[in-house]
């Protein structure tokens, strides 16, 4: 999952900076450390604050049995990997939710927490129409700077 979290996460970020190390003229000499610091970045991301989205969807959406357990960390992985071999972008944490939600209800749809999936379902619906109207806003301020 680790591995997989990277290919797709990591790709992104390793972009981003890359195109502001080039613009720059920085990519030359020290495009090595590049893949480094994004390493860095995501553990310490991960470790500081990514502990309550780990908690909501691993230990609070449902309980499991290790064979469940298992089927999620697989399965998300294995949707991660493809769609990293595609080229395709997806959210890592929209993929694993999914898993964990699919695993959780194999033995009866009652054993998924209905309140902390209805919860991270919200914020799904609610993060393009959001994104989208910020990037909005930002892009009309920016501009008339």
């Amino acid at each position: 999952m680790s591995f997989a979290h990277g290919a797709q996460d990591g790709q992104k970020f390793m972009g981003v900076l890359l195109l502001a190390a080039s613009s720059s003229g920085l990519t030359d000499r020290y495009f090595w450390l590049i893949p480094l610091l994004v390493s860095v970045l995501m553990c310490a991301g991960t470790s500081a604050g990514g502990y309550r989205i780990i908690r909501a969807v691993g230990m609070d959406m449902a309980k499991f049995e290790p064979y469940q357990a298992f089927s999620a960390d697989m399965s998300a992985a294995a949707c991660l990997i493809l769609c990293s071999l595609t080229g395709s972008p997806v959210s890592t944490t929209h993929v694993k939710t999914a898993a964990v939600l699919g695993a959780g209800a194999e033995k009866r749809l009652s054993s998924v927490n209905a309140r902390v999936a209805g919860d991270m379902l919200f914020a799904w619906v609610l993060t393009f129409p959001l994104c989208g109207i910020l990037g909005y806003v930002l892009t009309k301020i920016l501009t008339n700077i």
